[in-house]
C-alpha cells in the first residue's frame, strides 16, 4: 500500500511539473521580448512568438484529449512532453523572429497535450479521497503559473540569458518525462474509436483564423481591413463546417451531446466567463500601478503578486472542500468575491493608495482561485474515463478562448475610451499641448520613463488621469462576463464530489 502512495507521489510530482512548464510557457516570454527583439530585430513580428504559442496549444487541446480518451492517456502525455521539449530546444538556438515562432508553434503543439491530459491522468491515478486537495493543488499551481511566468522571464533575462527561459524546460521536461514513463501505470482498457479527421482540420482552422484576426487586428491592419475581414469569414465558414461535421460524425472530436449535462455545460461557460473577467484585472492593474500611481515595479509578476496568493488560497481551500460540497456551493461566493473586486476597481482614481489597490486585487484573487481546481473536477464528474479526456480538454479550451477574447475585446475598449478621453483633454485652445511623439492608442507607450520625463507636468496631469479613467472603464465592463459567470454558477446541478462512488471504478482500473 504505502509502495502504491510512493507511486502515487512521483506521478502527482511529475504532473505538477509538466503543467507548471506548459501553461507558464505562454507568459514567460512576455518580459523577455525587449531583449529578444534587441539581438534579433523584428519588432513589426514579435506578435507571432506569443501568438504561435498559443495557436498551437488552443488547437491542440480537444484533439489530444479525444486522443486520449482512443489510445491512452500515457502515450500523449509523454508524446506531448517530448515534443515541448524539442520546441524548447529549438527555440533557444533561434537566429531570428521567424525561426523563433516556427519553433514556438512546435512548443505549443506539446503543450496542447501536455494541458488537458495532465488533469485528466491526475483523476486517473489519484483515489478519490485525495483528488479534491490534489485537485486544489493542480489548480494553485495552473493559477499562479500566470502570474509566475513574466516574474521568472525577467529573472533569467537580467541574470543569465534570454535562451534559458527555453533552456530551463529541458531539465524540468526530463524529470517528469521519467515519473511519468516509469511510475505511472495505466489501464490497457480503451476504447477505440474512428478518428474525426475533418473535424479536427476545420478546428485548427477556425482557430487559426480567429486567433490571427484578433492579434493582428488593430496592431498590423485595421479592423475593417481586407486581411482581418478575410480572416474574421475564414473563422466564421470554418467553425459552421465544424458544427455540421461534428453533429454529423459517429465519434466527434468535441462532443455537443456531452453538453446536455447541465454541470459539464455550465462548468465550461463558467470557465471561459471567468477567465474573461480574470484576464481584464491581470492585464490592467499593472498598467494602472505603474502608470497612474507611479509603481516602479515594471514586473507584473511582482505587481500582480497579491492576487496570486488570493487564488492560491481559494484554489486550494475549494480542493479541500469537494468532498464536502457540491460544486455550486463552493463557486457561488467565490465568483461573487471577483465581482465585487472588480466592481471596487472601478472606484480607484490618480488619487488612491497602493494599499487600497492591493485589497481589491486580493479580492479578485480570491474570487477566480477555485475555478482552476473546482471546475476542473466538476467538467469530468459526469464522464467515465473513455469520456474524461474530452470533457478536461474541452473546458481548458473554452478558458484559454475566454482569456485571449477579453484581452482583445477589453484592449479595444480600454484603447478607445484612452484615446477619447486625451484628445479632449488636449483639444480646447486652453489646453496643454499635445506630447510629441505621443500615441494615444498604446498604454505601454505612456509607461516609458523616458517619455514620461519628456511630458510638462500639466500635460502629465492629464495623461494620467486619462490612463486612469480608461482603465477603471475597462473593469467596469469587466463587471459583465463576472457577473454572467454568477449566473450560470447558479444553474450549476447540486453534484459534489462522492469518493465513495468512485471508488470501485478507481479499485477497477488498479
Amino acid at each position: 500500500m504505502s509502495k502504491t502512495k510512493n507511486k502515487t507521489g512521483v506521478v502527482v510530482a511529475g504532473l505538477l511539473l509538466a503543467i507548471l512548464m506548459a501553461s507558464m510557457d505562454n507568459t514567460i516570454v512576455a518580459t523577455s521580448m525587449g531583449n529578444i527583439i534587441g539581438e534579433m530585430g523584428g519588432l513589426d513580428k514579435f506578435v507571432w512568438v506569443t501568438s504561435a504559442y498559443m495557436v498551437a496549444e488552443m488547437a491542440g487541446m480537444p484533439i489530444f484529449g479525444k486522443l486520449s480518451d482512443m489510445y491512452g492517456r500515457k502515450r500523449f502525455f509523454i508524446f506531448g512532453i517530448i515534443v515541448f521539449m524539442i520546441g524548447s530546444a529549438l527555440c533557444g538556438t533561434a537566429n531570428s523572429i521567424v525561426e523563433l515562432s516556427m519553433y514556438r508553434v512546435i512548443q505549443g503543439i506539446g503543450g496542447g497535450a501536455l494541458v488537458p491530459i495532465t488533469f485528466t491522468i491526475m483523476f486517473d491515478a489519484v483515489s478519490p479521497q485525495d483528488r479534491g486537495k490534489l485537485g486544489g493543488l493542480f489548480g494553485a499551481v495552473f493559477g499562479m503559473s500566470s502570474i509566475f511566468g513574466p516574474l521568472l522571464g525577467a529573472y533569467i533575462t537580467d541574470y543569465i540569458s534570454w535562451e534559458w527561459i527555453f533552456y530551463i524546460n529541458l531539465p524540468l521536461g526530463l524529470i517528469s518525462f521519467a515519473m511519468i514513463a516509469f511510475f505511472y501505470k495505466e489501464s490497457p482498457v480503451h476504447n477505440k474509436q474512428r478518428i474525426d479527421w475533418f473535424g479536427a482540420i476545420t478546428l485548427v482552422a477556425a482557430i487559426i483564423c480567429l486567433m490571427f484576426a484578433l492579434e493582428l487586428g488593430g496592431k498590423e491592419y485595421a479592423w475593417d481591413s481586407a486581411q482581418i475581414i478575410g480572416l474574421f469569414t475564414g473563422f466564421a465558414v470554418c467553425a459552421i463546417l465544424f458544427l455540421i461535421i461534428e453533429t454529423r460524425v459517429s465519434e466527434p472530436i468535441i462532443s455537443f451531446g456531452m453538453f446536455r449535462n447541465r454541470l459539464y455545460a455550465s462548468s465550461n461557460a463558467i470557465a471561459m466567463l471567468s477567465g474573461a473577467a480574470f484576464i481584464t484585472a491581470s492585464v490592467y492593474i499593472p498598467i494602472f500601478i505603474q502608470g497612474v500611481l507611479g509603481g516602479s515595479a515594471t514586473n507584473s509578476g511582482l505587481v500582480l503578486l497579491p492576487m496570486m496568493l488570493g487564488s492560491v488560497v481559494t484554489a486550494t481551500a475549494g480542493g479541500f472542500l469537494l468532498t464536502k460540497l457540491p460544486y455550486r456551493t463552493i463557486m457561488i461566493p467565490t465568483l461573487i468575491l471577483l465581482v465585487v473586486g472588480l466592481a471596487l476597481l472601478t472606484t480607484i482614481g490618480t488619487d488612491t493608495s497602493r494599499f487600497v489597490v492591493t485589497i481589491y486585487m486580493v479580492l479578485v484573487g480570491l474570487g477566480i482561485g477555485a475555478s482552476f481546481s473546482v471546475l476542473s473536477n466538476a467538467a469530468i464528474h459526469s464522464f467515465k474515463a473513455n469520456q474524461r479526456g474530452a470533457a478536461s480538454s474541452t473546458l481548458n479550451f473554452l478558458r484559454s478562448l475566454g482569456m485571449t477574447l477579453g484581452i482583445t475585446i477589453f484592449g479595444i475598449l480600454q484603447s478607445h475610451a484612452l484615446t477619447k478621453k486625451l484628445s479632449d483633454s488636449f483639444a480646447g485652445a486652453d489646453q496643454p499641448a499635445v506630447p510629441e511623439g505621443m500615441d494615444f492608442s498604446d498604454p505601454h507607450a505612456l509607461l516609458n520613463p523616458e517619455v514620461r520625463a519628456n511630458i510638462p507636468q500639466e500635460a502629465l496631469a492629464k495623461v494620467t488621469e486619462g490612463l486612469s479613467d480608461s482603465i477603471v472603464f475597462t473593469f467596469a465592463w469587466g463587471i459583465i462576463p463576472a457577473a454572467l459567470a454568477v449566473v450560470f454558477a447558479l444553474v450549476m446541478s447540486k453534484e459534489k464530489m462522492d469518493p465513495a462512488a468512485e471508488q470501485e471504478e478507481y479499485a477497477a482500473g488498479h
